[in-house]
Formats: C-alpha cells, structure tokens, sequence
C-alpha cells in the first residue's frame, strides 16, 4: 500500500513536469480568491485519470471562456474502522479529498503560501477537490534530491524546508513524501497532496522540527478554535480539529522553549517568501 501512494505522488510529479498547467506563459497572476472563483465556476473541458495509484485522481483542463488552466482532481473519501500497513494498524483511518482542502485553507488562514488553491465542487457528478496546477514547475523535490541539484540559495531553501516539515507535523500528515513537494522556476516550494493528514493524535515529531519563520510562529499562536471551525469545519470532524491545536500548541511550545535554551536565532530563521 505504501509503495502504490509513493508510485502515486511520483506520477503526479511526473505529469507535473511533462505536462504543465495549459498555457502558462499566458495566464495571469491571480489572487487566491480569483483562482478559487475559476476553479469553482470555470467549465470542465477535458479530463485525464492518472493511470498509477489508488485514489482514481484526475487532471482536468478548466476554462472560463477567457482563462484557461489545469487543475487536480481528487475525489476520494474512505473512512475505515481499522486499517493495516506495513507499518501496523491505523484506527479510525480516512483518506479524503477534503483534507486537501483543509490544507488550503489552513495555510491561507497562516499566510505560509505553499499549498495551492484547492476548492470544493462537483466534477462528472462527483464532489471533489479541485486544486489549482502549479505553474512554472521546474522540478520536484525527488527528481532535485536524486540528481543531487544544489538550489541557487541553499540557506533559503533550507528555511522552506523547515516550514514545510513544521507545517506536515502541526496537519499530521501520514504520508509526506518527496514527490508531494513542487518546486518552481523561482525556487518557490509548494506542498500537494494531503488526502491522508489531519489525524486526531495530538503529539508531534520534534525531531522534524528545525527552525521557524517568527510570521509563522506568530500566526499559529493566534489560531483559535473559533477560526478553525469557520474555515474548516465543512471539512474537519471535532476529534481532527482537536488535535490539530494540541499540535499547535506542541509546535509553539517546542519553539518558545529551544528560543529560552538555545537563543532566538536558533529557533527563528526568516524564510524567502
């Protein structure tokens, strides 16, 4: 089960890289809202099944009559009671497009800007997630590790890469993965994929914990319940929103206690935006 998700987050990757997002040297810089209006409301020209993996995920080419664009579909939900891997047993186990979502809107409500816009709708009578196709894909984080390709700024990158690691521990996700990372022309890394995050345990990984943006830091301690059900709600039960601020909590903490033992600069690094 294991090897079909990898083989599956390396053929999203793969297809990112040979087929990106429809014309885009022509599409404009759109804010998030307007991306998610398009993606809401812009009509399904074609759709593409991704022959590899599980999960049955799309890629559809979108058109308003004056953009047109790609996008990821995904539209599974499966809840199970029990479920087994090869690295033991899961209760209680989901694997839902709607995570992909919550991931959106979490990222936007912490202004991290490194998950796409991904919207709710339905696709050939389906509800799914619709997630925006990264454009100006230069490689991913797999294809960058394997050929051992040194970014133009290695600290910069580094910083990326511990807010992502933060961020996959605060959403618990199961299935981080090097193919589930973007990286753009501008060395800009993005995180796809998280069908599989957002469980109820409520403790983190500290060693996937390096250092932190202090905008960041400070965005998680003002994430309250409040604003969680608001904006997650439609896509959360309690019990994963739960522990989604335990996590918080274990993050901040985490950060605050390495910046009294070991000095802020140890604990706070600036990231390239």
């Amino acid at each position: 089960m294991v090897l079909r998700r990898v083989q599956a987050a390396v053929l999203f990757a793969a297809v990112t890289l040979l087929a990106p997002a429809a014309r885009p040297a022509d599409v404009p810089v759109l804010a998030h809202e307007e991306q998610e209006q398009f993606l809401l409301r812009a009509k399904v020209l074609k759709r593409e099944t991704l022959s590899v993996g599980i999960t049955n995920s799309q890629k559809a080419t979108l058109s308003d009559g004056r953009l047109t664009h790609d996008a990821h579909v995904q539209t599974i939900d499966v809840f199970k009671p029990r479920h087994e891997t090869a690295q033991g047993v899961e209760l209680n186990f989901r694997d839902s497009y709607k995570f992909n979502i919550a991931a959106y809107r979490l990222d936007k409500l912490l202004g991290l800007h490194m998950v796409p816009v991904s919207v709710e709708r339905k696709v050939a009578g389906q509800t799914a997630a619709v997630t925006w196709w990264v454009d100006n894909v230069l490689m991913m984080e797999k294809d960058r590790y394997l050929k051992r390709i040194e970014p133009p700024d290695q600290d910069a990158w580094n910083r990326q890469i511990y807010q992502a690691r933060a961020f996959n521990q605060l959403i618990a996700n199961s299935d981080p993965n090097l193919g589930n990372f973007v990286i753009t022309k501008d060395w800009k890394l993005w995180m796809v994929d998280f069908t599989r995050a957002f469980r109820p345990h409520k403790e983190v990984e500290t060693r996937e914990l390096t250092c932190i943006d202090p905008q960041f830091h400070e965005a998680l301690k003002k994430l309250d319940a409040e604003s969680v059900k608001r904006e997650m709600g439609r896509f959360l039960g309690n019990w994963e929103m739960e522990g989604l601020l335990a996590r918080r909590d274990r993050i901040v903490e985490f950060f605050e206690r390495k910046a009294a033992e070991q000095g802020k600069d140890k604990a706070f690094c600036e990231v390239w935006r």
